[in-house]
């Protein structure tokens, strides 16, 4: 056990946070910590990084362990370039290498015992600078900063240029870098494009010490984790598993805790009926009885109502108006800012009843798309056109429609004056709006409950078409899953961007990347198209076809038997290059097996010259020698 959490309590004032939360994570576990916004995570992991005292209860580490810790906010200033600030998690790296340069230089011109000193030094720290893995810490430094999304372009950049995202970014890095014994990561995908969280999945995964994540990215989740632990009303549950195990065995203890809730309301409400009517006979015997079951029910510990019954919709979301079948027709359809050119020639046909999820890395155009189509930003050319009775509606990530000074219920009711009261808190109550809930100021929300608000108000209008841009930001899980009940049971049609793979894959019916300016199309959700996209980009990019031609978007279904055998040849290509790279890497390892065979002779050993030679050989052969791996690797 790395880390153990034992029976935190915390409140601020009477609003009570924590109560008796325990769990343990082992060596190298990865595990996700989950709860609605404001249930106590954030404060949680400030508990367990040392920035709060809990009120009570101990967080245990073991010993000469080291946690690292990355908030979602990163507010830090500093004149270095992105890539000094990251080498600053290297010092000890660069402090070796300058000592070895020195010890080089001093063998140069010692003899006799002073330089078997400097030698058995030199070893010493070329031993730890290898361990250190020195002789690829710039590899390793790249590598993380490209994964992360930063390019070449980017490493020289001041860190106080950088806006909040990147140098959350930053941060990230810095901390994957320092490689502490327990990652705690609060939010790391909130800044990352698609490419960005598949490389952090794959580097969290394989990471060797243990992480432990917040998170509402539930494929994130899935990917990584093998234990789930669940804060609700302030207390911890642990289920092992990913988020899928999790949300099954969720929903069985669900059903159990609700069956024991009615089974003991329903025990209740028999023993006071009991009890009435012993009152009723108002005799001595009588009373004494009812006074005792009196006592007895004032001893059971009442079960809580289990919270989740309410997150299903209970009713279709069909817009008054039917549209017709050909939703929106887009004809070569291009943007370019000056002479940056986010996409050209882009066809396209959007039929009703489709869920279209459009995907693709930052900066690609994909917001830009959905601000042509709301007549915000002119193409550069082509044109689009909406079908018969299409009436769009748009979901504001910022939530700017609604009235700050308004409560729930009048924001909905305003807006739908002839719609009775009944209906606005059915409707309300399918998006977790309950009891007095609906009587909250909208400024008084947070940023998921306003989105919740936002969908219920879109939702309910005459659009036939939604537009949505990001829909699952700022959305804690509860609401994500009730956005993935409302979109797929709207009759409409929706066309939406979004980098949550989940939300993706439990409501597109298409998706479609946004890659190397050209729109690609696949017909399926998110799981589909990751079973496709390497099959479709080998035979798009990957033999004579210039990337920078933008084409109508690509199907699956149009791969034919010539590309096929380029992909083949592609194959080959890479197998010839294996081969070529291992026999590279045979010869570094007899040559540096050579070396220190030489290293070894007593004559060279007592030439100053000679040995510093060999040393600056053997360095420059384990650094070629890390390169091939690296590239043999990536290749497999």
């Amino acid at each position: 056990m790395i880390l153990q959490v034992s029976q935190i309590d915390k409140s601020y004032g009477t609003d009570v946070i924590l109560k008796d939360v325990s769990f343990h994570i082992e060596e190298r576990e990865k595990a996700a910590l989950i709860g609605i916004n404001g249930a106590g995570k954030s404060t949680l992991f400030k508990i367990i990084a040392g920035e709060e005292e809990p009120d009570s209860g101990i967080v245990i580490k073991g010993s000469d362990r080291t946690i690292g810790y990355l908030a979602q906010h990163q507010e830090f200033g500093s004149d270095n370039t992105i890539y000094d600030e990251i080498l600053l998690m290297k010092k000890d790296i660069l402090d070796l290498e300058n000592k070895m340069r020195i010890l080089e230089k001093k063998m140069q011109h010692a003899t006799g015992s002073e330089l078997e000193q400097l030698m058995k030094e030199y070893t010493d720290a070329d031993h730890a600078y290898e361990l250190g893995n020195g002789y690829a810490y710039k590899s390793e430094v790249v590598g993380v900063l490209k994964g992360l999304g930063f390019s070449e372009d980017d490493f020289s950049k001041k860190v106080n240029t950088l806006s909040g995202g990147q140098k959350t970014r930053v941060a990230l890095a810095r901390l994957l870098l320092s490689k502490p014994d327990i990652i705690l990561l609060d939010e790391p995908t909130n800044h990352l494009d698609l490419p960005s969280i598949n490389w952090l999945e794959a580097y969290l995964s394989s990471y060797n010490g243990a992480v432990l994540i917040i998170a509402h990215d539930r494929y994130f989740i899935n990917k990584i984790v093998t234990k789930i632990i669940e804060l609700e009303r302030g207390r911890a549950t642990v289920f092992m598993g990913n988020y899928d195990d999790y949300s099954t065995k969720k929903a069985e203890l669900f059903h159990a805790m609700l069956n024991a809730y009615y089974k003991q309301q329903e025990e209740i409400r028999h023993q006071q009926e009991v009890i009435t009517r012993l009152k009723s006979f108002n005799r001595e015997k009588s009373i004494k009885r009812a006074e005792s079951r009196e006592k007895m029910l004032e001893k059971i510990e009442i079960i809580d109502k289990p919270l989740g019954e309410e997150k299903s919709l209970s009713f279709k979301l069909t817009p008054s108006v039917t549209s017709g079948n050909d939703v929106l027709t887009i004809k070569g359809l291009s943007k370019a800012f000056d002479n940056n050119i986010l996409f050209e020639n882009f066809d396209f046909l959007l039929k009703r009843g489709e869920k279209v999820a459009i995907i693709g890395g930052n900066g690609t155009g994909k917001t830009t798309l959905l601000k042509i189509l709301r007549g915000i930003c002119p193409p550069t050319s082509g044109e689009f056109k909406y079908g018969s009775q299409v009436y769009t509606g748009y979901y504001d990530q910022e939530q700017q429609e609604l009235n700050p000074d308004k409560t729930i219920f009048d924001e909905i009711h305003d807006e739908y004056p002839l719609m009775d009261n009944t209906k606005v808190r059915n409707t309300l109550a399918a998006f977790l709006f309950t009891g007095d809930d609906v009587f909250k100021l909208i400024k008084d929300l947070s940023g998921g409950e306003r989105g919740r608000v936002s969908l219920a108000k879109l939702m309910l209008g005459n659009s036939n078409l939604l537009l949505l841009d990001e829909p699952t930001n700022h959305l804690d899980i509860s609401s994500k899953e009730i956005l993935e009940e409302a979109v797929n049971s709207y009759e409409g049609t929706v066309l939406y961007v979004s980098h949550d793979r989940y939300f993706i894959n439990k409501t597109a019916t298409r998706v479609i990347d946004l890659v190397n300016k050209r729109f690609i199309s696949y017909d399926g959700n998110y799981d589909y198209y990751l079973n496709k996209k390497d099959i479709v980009m080998n035979n798009i990019f990957g033999s004579n076809t210039n990337p920078n031609v933008t084409k109508e978007p690509e199907s699956e279904a149009k791969l034919d038997w010539s590309r096929q055998k380029e992909l083949e040849a592609a194959r080959r290509k890479v197998a010839n290059r294996v081969k070529k790279l291992e026999e590279e890497i045979s010869r570094c390892e007899t040559r540096i097996a050579m070396i220190e065979e030489e290293m070894s002779n007593p004559a060279i050993q007592s030439n100053a010259y000679e040995l510093t030679k060999l040393c600056n050989e053997q360095e420059e052969l384990n650094e070629k020698l890390m390169e091939y791996m690296e590239e043999w690797d990536s290749l497999l």
